[in-house]
């Protein structure tokens, strides 16, 4: 079993926990303004926009891996 953590995988973690905390504030009786809410929604999406400009996606073949397959082996 692969233990790797995905990009889409830790996009769904990051939502979950934010609606856990913003279902806690509610829960606990925390007053949200217009302002309040629009913070918390513009961190909310601010990580997940970094993560998935900035994790690196696949990687480009190296030398060795172009004259191998040109090989064909």
């Amino acid at each position: 079993m692969s233990t790797a953590m995905t990009r889409s995988r830790l996009v769904q973690v990051w939502f979950a926990a934010m609606a856990l905390v913003i279902l806690a504030a509610f829960v606990l009786g925390v007053r949200v303004t217009l302002s309040t809410g629009a913070v918390v929604l513009a961190l909310s999406l601010a990580v997940p926009a970094m993560l998935l400009k900035l994790w690196p996606g696949s990687q480009p073949k190296t030398i060795g891996d172009v004259l191998r397959d040109s090989d064909g082996r």
